[in-house]
């Protein structure tokens, strides 16, 4: 009665044994996944023109999609209050898809002056703070600061030119951070089921047999 039990439940450690491996098998996809990340972005950084050039089709196209499918769920919400907006907000993703797609240099020299004025707004207003303020973070915040004015004011004087290389730049050190990230999951995580699950070759080693009742109590005898 009890072996039907244990054949109809199955073995718990073999089921552990096996869910490690499915385990282990997903954090190694993770860690390969990084790896070619880190590979793009290394590509990336030595060709910084056509990475500036590929981030900006890729931007295109996702708005294009995004675009896409907001306008299929405004079709769905006809005749309520919320067709108009999501249909304009659609309509003008459309259109900027497509025009990043069909004009990626003057979309890239666009975007790299509006990432220069931020970086100038957003580092005089992090100099400005931290001397009105001189919190516990004074020397922190004002070297952001600072280091965001800098960067502002080189990519805004090397415009257009730096148009070229800067969003292709930070594409590529964000596949590169995200894959590095990627791997660090993957094999940390590889590692924790490697000490948590049990090893597939002592879940498959067959557990010793208790001694028959009648050997036991001829031993006594």
């Amino acid at each position: 009665m009890t072996e039907e039990i244990r054949d109809e439940g199955g073995d718990p450690v073999q089921e552990l044994a096996r869910e490690g491996k499915r385990l282990g098998r997903s954090f190694g996809r993770l860690a390969v996944l990084g790896a070619l990340l880190v590979l793009g972005g290394v590509v990336g950084l030595v060709y910084t023109g056509l990475a500036t050039l590929t981030s900006m089709l890729l931007f295109g196209w996702l708005l294009l999609l995004g675009g896409g499918v907001g306008l299929l769920q405004a079709v769905q919400s006809r005749g309520t209050g919320h067709f108009w907006p999501a249909a304009v907000v659609a309509a003008l993703n459309i259109a900027a898809g497509v025009v990043v797609i069909r004009h990626p240099e003057g979309s890239a020299e666009a975007l790299t002056m509006f990432a220069a004025l931020l970086f100038l707004t957003g580092g005089v207003f992090r100099l400005v703070g931290s001397v009105v303020v001189r919190g516990p973070q004074f020397g922190w915040t004002l070297f952001q600061g600072a280091f965001g004015l800098l960067l502002g004011l080189l990519v805004l004087f090397d415009w257009p030119e730096s148009s070229r290389y800067v969003l292709g730049c930070f594409f590529s050190l964000a596949l590169l951070f995200d894959g590095l990230g990627l791997i660090a999951i993957g094999v940390g995580g590889r590692r924790i089921v490697g000490m948590v699950a049990p090893q597939p070759e002592r879940a498959t080693r067959p557990a010793p047999k208790a001694p028959p009742e009648n050997a036991q109590d001829q031993s006594d005898n």
